[in-house]
């Protein structure tokens, strides 16, 4: 493929291999030595599947309904911010982990160098990787060797209630300038209403706003990883939002708290900067606003050039001690490339996940109820978000580290004792050291 995310993820591919960060995992396809499971009529398995996301036990209903020599045994966990994360690589580490796992894009290249999850490059043909956005298959590619079944694709959208800003005049804004004065205008109007949240405790909204500014904190220089969270990209996304939480434009409620859902329902927050499946969040806490929202794409640095970041975004991945390899893919694949699998996961739920199986976006389209947003069209929406997305930015070996320490300092910077800045160079120190413990080899852009 000869898309510009390519050419980052090859190169990382290649520090990763000479750095032997990624040896030993090819031997991860199943074990204790007994024959795998096929998932055929001769050999019928029952598959044990984990994940968070909305729509998981509808589409396990489905595939059990029209499938008769594979089975799925679903459990619902903890959202990966809450817990999911730390529960899976428990369950590995005691050799307990289900046959599937859902991981995010971020944190998969930290579970493939810990060694807890198989190669799946012999089940995933060219032709089944054609079928996916080529963003979505770099973003799960690693030392040459495919690592995860991608499912959607999450760019940024701004979604904002229509009704407040055609009331008091308020344009929807396209660049972060308009957004700051949208912000004002928004508070001018109702003293106690803000244009939308900052994030602390979630680092991979802020990661985004940097990704979208241009920001590129992994990189690889023959066979080391270079780190820099303080490019000149970052440190403008941060000044820009130290500067609209000390002037008090936007709210620092905790994601999903219920102080952030409370101020959705008394409408004292009428912005959300979410990412595609943001959609069938707000329709979910205030379905009594039904017809109030609308969505666009997200403020940019320049108006004439959309651009965006990602949020999340999901995976499948079989766990190392799966024997049952085979038919985990087919399930996984089911879930994301066919008509059947995207309708059961939106069309019986509130998602509105985007799928990076292009083929599959009308299937969505049709399955989501855009009737909360008046009937918008959200999926053109997010196809354009999608196309906007930076091509240069990559995820690093060390993303718990990085989200740990960024995300403890973000909590004392919308406290007052600490700034954007410094939650930069916090993180950047954080990923450094982790790597090097971990024994890769790391030049510090700092």
């Amino acid at each position: 493929m000869s898309h510009p995310w390519s050419r980052p993820i090859r190169a990382a591919v290649s520090a990763l291999t000479a750095l032997s960060a990624l040896a030993a995992l090819g031997a991860c396809s199943g074990g204790g030595g007994q024959a795998p499971a096929r998932g055929t009529a001769e050999d019928p398995v029952t598959l044990t599947f984990w994940a968070w996301t909305k729509g998981s036990k509808e589409v396990v209903d489905a595939f059990n309904a029209s499938h008769d020599t594979i089975k799925v045994k679903f459990e619902e966990i903890p959202s990966g911010g809450l817990g999911g994360y730390p529960k899976i690589a428990n369950a590995v580490k005691a050799g307990i982990a289900p046959d599937l796992l859902s991981i995010e894009y971020p944190q998969l290249s930290q579970f493939v160098s810990q060694g807890s999850l198989q190669d799946l490059s012999g089940h995933l043909t060219e032709d089944i990787k054609k079928k996916f956005l080529p963003q979505a298959v770099e973003l799960t590619t690693m030392g040459g060797r495919n690592w995860a079944v991608p499912f959607d694709a999450s760019p940024q959208v701004f979604y904002y209630r229509k009704d407040f800003f055609d009331k008091h005049d308020i344009a929807p804004p396209r660049t972060w300038d308009e957004f700051r004065t949208a912000a004002e205008q928004v508070r001018k109007a109702e003293p106690r209403t803000r244009i939308g949240t900052f994030f602390p405790d979630d680092p991979t909204f802020f990661q985004a706003m940097a990704w979208q500014a241009g920001a590129q904190w992994f990189s690889t220089e023959k066979d080391a990883w270079r780190v820099d969270t303080t490019d000149p990209a970052s440190t403008r996304a941060a000044d820009y939002w130290q500067g609209m939480i000390d002037d008090r434009l936007v709210t620092t409620a905790s994601s999903f708290s219920p102080e952030w859902t409370g101020s959705l329902k008394q409408g004292t927050t009428v912005g959300y900067l979410g990412a595609s499946w943001g959609a069938g969040v707000l329709s979910g806490i205030v379905p009594e606003q039904k017809g109030k929202w609308a969505a666009v794409q997200v403020p940019s640095w320049d108006a004439g050039k959309p651009a965006s970041g990602m949020i999340g975004g999901s995976t499948f991945a079989v766990s190392k001690g799966s024997e049952k390899t085979a038919a985990a893919v087919e399930f996984a694949l089911w879930m994301s490339t066919t008509e059947a699998g995207i309708k059961a996961r939106i069309g019986a739920s509130t998602s509105s996940a985007m799928p990076a199986a292009p083929a599959l976006v009308p299937v969505a389209r049709k399955a989501f109820d855009t009737g909360f947003f008046g009937g918008q069209d959200l999926y053109s929406l997010y196809e354009k978000a999608g196309a906007s997305v930076g091509p240069n930015w990559l995820w690093g070996p060390s993303t718990g580290a990085t989200n740990s320490a960024l995300g403890d300092e973000l909590s004392d910077v919308v406290g007052g004792g600490s700034t954007l800045r410094k939650a930069l160079g916090t993180a950047h120190d954080a990923t450094v050291a982790d790597a090097k413990k971990r024994g890769l080899k790391v030049e510090d852009a700092s």
